[in-house]
């Protein structure tokens, strides 16, 4: 008997809907996804999805220019890898996502479930708002009572729904013994419904129903701009992250067979290609080749490698292929090593309080404080405890923390906007208010001040023979330096010479024939050079001494403008970089920082840092690799390009989108401003305050008049905060 195979769900709508046939061939497909960063437009998506649908084993291929993302069905045998090229030839940059890192991304439950409870609490209002108005226009007697309890039926499931996220915060505060700022918030919610409940049954004049959902409705909307605010960074974050695709291959009686890093053990061998990133801690088996260890040390030269050599994960390996046996996987690498120093830094962080917390302890007790003198007062004047106890709650109600509940948010959430159109994304709730007391900046070098690739200097001091001779070989070769060479020769306008018989030699250089001669173009100690302190490339004519195309560090764009102008600003600033002395003393020359330290270990990083801020001062740290996670995470705030490791960007409170480190000094200064904006947003909701309590102590406080005051503090918040668009 044949067993019935049932088709597994679909992860699409599209499948849902198609034939069961193109269901059971789904998993002979291959679902790849690419990030198309510089695509912006209808005639990029054309050609993207032209070319790649052009390519023999491509099903189909489709672009999203909202994500700036391409999803493609293709042959099994087909990977990201091989598509890469295809489109940097039609002019695009592109990164392989990891399909299942993105789908977490998806899920924006929290958001939605906010959002929900704002329209619940919006349409709650206004229906009431519209029966308030009938009472304050005259209704009396029957027909008031018949409005207040129609209110009352609206105003308690709705307020109980959409004031959900209020009470649980309130109730975490209150069961360890301390106070927040929901806690007032609940207190006043609550009285407000069963104050408005007990005038209701005795036919009361006055109810609080509309005041206690515009509340809520008010609050809402500022813990919605606050989640926003924060959820468009986490993303994007969660996108970059994505670029990492955790796989590995491993040799399986000499099968390469592709492993998910985590499945690799003690013992393994694990083949790593050219460019590809070493997995685990391990010794190299078998192959010659050169790694680039710059996110790991810093350091721009790359290594020569060789059977024997140590290899820590992260590193990368340049030209040859290499087989590595593991010796420390998952929790024993030296990336997790790593970890334990962020995670005692990240203790450090943890301690900061913010203006929004330090207010709530002020705040909070004060307004409990006097509506219970206010009840006590009115009640030995009148001994009236109906009355007491109303003008008790309408203290609570119009002392109510909307204003304050909307003073932070909205200010982040116009500030961030702000920045992230200069390129940068707030992750912390509270990088804006720590990144205004910045008055040191420690920068890494490469791949944060430096591009981390090569440029050649010394083009000119070629003959053009020469330069045809060492084009052909460069372009024989993956390796950074060869690459930095044919796109500064063919700039030059250099068409390559007849070289015949090229060869790489891994961790060596390329080799070839011309008119007879044997030429290479690779390391010094290969060529019978002396390597000296500059990176260089030694071109061996096989006639007179071998000569060095030499190669700096480009700067990244804005890393000049970003020094001064935070210079000007009266900020000291540092570097700090595990790369050579004499790399790290030209760099900070050539953008006059006159304070830096080379040949630093993470650990030594941290501690510096650890001391700048014993001495009192307020780090902003910026860097990209492993080995800045730890000072990263030290640091009173810190910043790294999107172009950092996964772990840096997660130790980081602010990610920089773009190439471009000018918009740096930028952000302190709008943090500043938003810092300024936020105690601005404390006074009015305090000056609101002077004004109103008075009111609702003497008992003038009408529903109409509280939540007028309520609504006219928080868009009088509002508005401030939007003075930093």
């Amino acid at each position: 008997m044949t067993a019935q195979i049932r088709p597994a769900m679909a992860v699409c709508p599209g499948c849902v809907a198609a034939p069961n046939e193109a269901v059971e061939q789904a998993p002979t497909e291959a679902r790849l996804a690419l990030s198309l960063p510089t695509i912006h437009c209808q005639a990029c998506i054309s050609t993207v999805e032209r070319g790649l649908n052009a390519l023999p084993g491509i099903h189909s291929a489709r672009v999203n220019l909202t994500l700036k993302r391409a999803l493609i069905e293709a042959d099994p045998d087909l990977r990201a890898a091989d598509l890469i090229p295809v489109l940097a030839d039609l002019g695009f940059e592109a990164h392989e996502l990891d399909l299942a890192s993105l789908a977490t991304t998806d899920s924006d439950r929290a958001g939605r479930e906010l959002l929900m409870r704002l329209a619940v609490a919006g349409f709650a209002s206004m229906n009431v708002m519209l029966l308030s108005v009938s009472v304050w226009s005259g209704a009396a007697d029957a027909t008031r009572d018949m409005f207040h309890w129609i209110s009352a039926a609206i105003a308690f499931p709705a307020v109980i729904f959409a004031g959900q996220p209020f009470f649980k915060n309130a109730w975490s505060a209150l069961r360890v013994g301390r106070l927040n700022m929901d806690v007032p918030i609940v207190l006043a919610l609550v009285l407000a419904l069963v104050t408005s409940l007990w005038e209701t049954s005795l036919s009361g004049e006055h109810a609080y129903f509309d005041a206690a959902l515009t509340l809520t409705f008010f609050l809402l909307a500022g813990r919605y701009l606050d989640y926003r605010t924060r959820a468009v960074a986490r993303s994007a974050a969660e996108e970059l992250a994505a670029l990492e695709v955790p796989r590995a291959i491993r040799m399986e009686d000499g099968v390469e067979v592709e492993t998910a890093v985590a499945d690799l053990a003690i013992g393994d061998l694990i083949l790593v290609r050219p460019g590809g990133r070493m997995p685990v801690d391990g010794v190299i088996a078998t192959g010659q080749s050169e790694l680039d260890r710059s996110l790991l040390t810093g350091e721009t030269l790359p290594v020569f490698a060789e059977a024997g050599t140590q290899v820590s994960a992260g590193e990368v390996n340049l030209t040859g292929p290499l087989v590595v046996r593991a010796e420390a996987v998952g929790e024993d690498t030296s990336l997790h090593r790593m970890a334990d120093l962020v995670a005692i830094a990240e203790s450090g962080r943890s301690r900061y309080t913010s203006l929004a917390d330090n207010a709530a302890k002020l705040y909070a007790p004060g307004v409990h404080i006097l509506s219970a003198l206010a009840f006590v007062g009115w009640y030995l004047y009148t001994f009236d405890l109906r009355m007491a106890l109303n003008i008790a709650a309408a203290v609570l109600i119009i002392t109510c923390p909307c204003a304050l509940g909307l003073a932070v948010p909205a200010v982040t959430t116009a500030a961030s906007g702000r920045l992230f159109k200069r390129g940068m994304l707030i992750k912390h709730s509270t990088a804006l208010e720590r990144l205004a007391g910045v008055d040191t900046v420690v920068f890494d070098k490469t791949g944060t001040l430096t591009a981390g690739t090569p440029q050649l200097e010394n083009l000119a001091e070629f003959s053009r023979t020469d330069l045809e001779i060492a084009l052909a070989l460069a372009e024989s070769s993956a390796h950074p330096l060869s690459r930095a060479l044919t796109q500064a020769a063919r700039g030059a306008g250099i068409t390559p010479a007849e070289v015949t018989n090229l060869q790489e030699r891994p961790g060596f250089g390329t080799e070839g024939e011309y008119q007879g001669r044997c030429v290479r173009l690779g390391r010094a100690a290969w060529v019978g050079a002396d390597q000296g302190n500059q990176t260089a490339a030694w071109l061996d004519l096989g006639a007179g001494a071998p000569r060095g195309f030499l190669f700096h560090d480009a700067l990244r764009p804005g890393a000049v403008e970003a020094v001064a102008n935070l210079h000007a600003a009266g900020k000291e600033v540092l570097l700090i970089s595990g790369d050579t002395t004499g790399a790290v003393a030209d760099l900070a020359a050539r953008l006059g920082i006159g304070n830096w330290l080379a040949e630093a270990l993470p650990q030594d990083k941290a501690k510096r840092i650890q001391l700048l801020t014993d001495q009192g001062k307020k780090v902003l740290m910026v860097g990209d690799g492993l080995n800045d996670t730890a000072a990263l995470t030290e640091a009173h705030v810190s910043i790294s390009p999107a172009s950092a490791l996964d772990a840096a960007r997660v130790a980081s409170d602010i990610v920089l989108l773009g190439q471009d480190l000018e918009p740096i000094a930028e952000a302190c200064t709008v943090a500043q401003k938003a810092t300024k904006r936020i105690r601005e947003n404390f006074r009015i909701a305090t000056l609101y305050n002077v004004i109103a309590v008075p009111l609702a102590i003497a008992g003038f406080a009408t529903p109409l008049i509280a939540a007028l005051a309520m609504s006219t503090s928080s868009i009088t918040v509002s508005l401030n905060a939007l003075r930093l668009k």
